[in-house]
C-alpha cells in the first residue's frame, strides 16, 4: 500500500490532537508515515504507533527552534524524497500552512488548504473543503505532483489503530536558506487552563452584545463549566474587550468544534467564515432578526446576561 507522510505537531514530544486526527485520515488513503522534528521528536513514537503510524521518521536539531519555518520545510522535502508518498498531510495551523505552501512550491506540487475531510479516489486523495464562508462544499484533487493537504482541526474523530511505529532517523542537510530568519527572543503565553481555541471540542464566544471587557466573565464562566475555549468576535476584539489571539472569523482564527455557542454575536459574514463548519451551533441574541439565526441549529432569543448565567448554572447542576 502507498505511504502517506504526516507532519507531526508536538511540543517536546507531546503530540497534539490534530496530528492524531491526521493519522486517522491518512489510513483512508494509505499507510501513515509520521515525520517528527525538533526537540523530543523520538519521544513521539509510542503515541504515533498507537494511532497508526507504521514508521516514524525523526530528526532532532536546534535549527527547528532557532530559525523560522524553512528548516521544517527542508526536512519534509527530504522526507518526500526518501518515501515518495502518495500525499503529505499537515495540520491547518498558521505556521504549518506556511510550511505546507513552501513545501508544495519546492517539490512542484499542488496544495489544498483547510480540508475538512479526506477519502481515496481514482486520481489520488480527494479533499473536501468548505468554501466562501462555508456556503459551499467542494471536493478537490491535486493533479500535479505529490498532493500537499492541510486539514482543519476537529475534522475527524481520533481512532487508535496499533501499528509498528518503527523509529528511523531522517537524513536532513540544511541549506543556507534555512538560516535566513533567526528567532532572537520568546515570550511565554500566559496559560488560562482552557483548551487551545482552534483544537477545542467546545467554543463559547462573545461579541458586541457582551458590552465590555468586564462582562466577558459571564462568557468565561460558561466556557469553564463546559471545559471549553473562549472566542470573541472582531467587534469585541477591536473594542479591546478580549485579546486578538481569541478572535474567531475571517481575519481571526478558524474553528470547527463539536459545539459552538455564540453569545451577543450578530453573525456578520466575516465571523461566520471562521466558525460555520462547527458541528452544532447555538446562538443567544436579543435581536430575533440577527443573521446568526439563519445559521444555527438552536437559537435563543433573549438577553445573554439572563440566559448565559442560567445555562452555566444548569450545566454545573447536571455535572453534579
Amino acid at each position: 500500500m502507498a505511504e502517506v507522510l504526516v507532519y507531526v505537531d508536538h511540543v517536546d514530544g507531546a503530540v497534539r490532537k490534530p496530528t492524531l486526527e491526521l493519522l486517522t485520515l491518512a489510513r483512508r488513503i494509505g499507510e501513515p508515515v509520521a515525520v517528527a522534528l525538533g526537540s523530543g521528536a523520538a519521544g513521539t513514537a509510542a503515541v504515533l504507533a498507537e494511532h497508526g503510524a507504521t514508521r516514524v521518521l525523526t530528526h532532532e536539531a536546534a535549527d527547528y527552534a532557532d530559525y523560522l519555518v524553512v528548516p521544517k520545510v527542508e526536512a519534509l522535502e527530504a522526507a518526500v524524497a526518501a518515501v515518495s508518498p502518495v500525499a503529505v498531510l499537515v495540520p491547518s495551523s498558521a505556521e504549518a500552512k506556511e510550511v505546507a505552501a513552501r513545501l508544495a512550491l519546492r517539490i512542484g506540487s499542488g496544495i489544498i488548504t483547510d480540508a475538512v475531510d479526506l477519502e481515496a479516489g481514482d486520481s489520488g486523495p480527494v479533499a473536501t473543503q468548505s468554501v466562501f464562508a462555508a456556503s459551499f462544499t467542494t471536493k478537490s484533487v491535486v493533479v500535479k505532483g505529490t498532493p500537499v493537504i492541510t486539514v482543519k482541526p476537529n475534522s475527524a474523530a481520533v481512532e487508535p489503530a496499533a501499528a509498528a511505529g518503527a523509529v528511523e532517523a531522517l537524513d536532513v542537510a540544511f541549506s543556507e536558506k534555512a538560516h535566513g530568519t533567526k528567532v532572537t527572543a520568546r515570550t511565554a503565553r500566559e496559560s488560562t487552563g482552557r483548551p487551545e481555541l482552534t483544537e477545542a471540542a467546545i467554543v463559547v464566544s462573545g461579541g458586541r452584545g457582551v458590552n465590555g471587557a468586564e462582562n466577558f466573565s459571564v462568557i468565561e464562566a460558561l466556557a469553564d463549566s463546559l471545559g471549553a475555549a473562549v472566542g470573541a468576535s472582531r467587534a469585541a476584539v477591536d473594542a479591546g474587550w478580549y485579546p486578538h489571539s481569541n478572535q474567531v472569523g475571517q481575519t481571526g482564527k478558524s474553528v470547527s468544534p463539536q459545539l459552538y455557542i455564540a453569545s451577543g454575536i450578530s453573525g456578520a459574514i466575516q465571523h461566520r467564515a471562521g466558525m460555520q463548519t462547527s458541528k452544532t451551533i447555538v446562538a443567544i441574541n436579543k435581536d430575533p432578526e440577527a443573521p446568526i439565526f439563519d445559521l444555527v441549529d438552536y437559537g435563543v432569543v433573549g438577553d445573554l446576561f439572563d440566559v448565559v448565567p442560567q445555562l452555566t448554572e444548569e450545566v454545573k447542576t447536571r455535572k453534579g
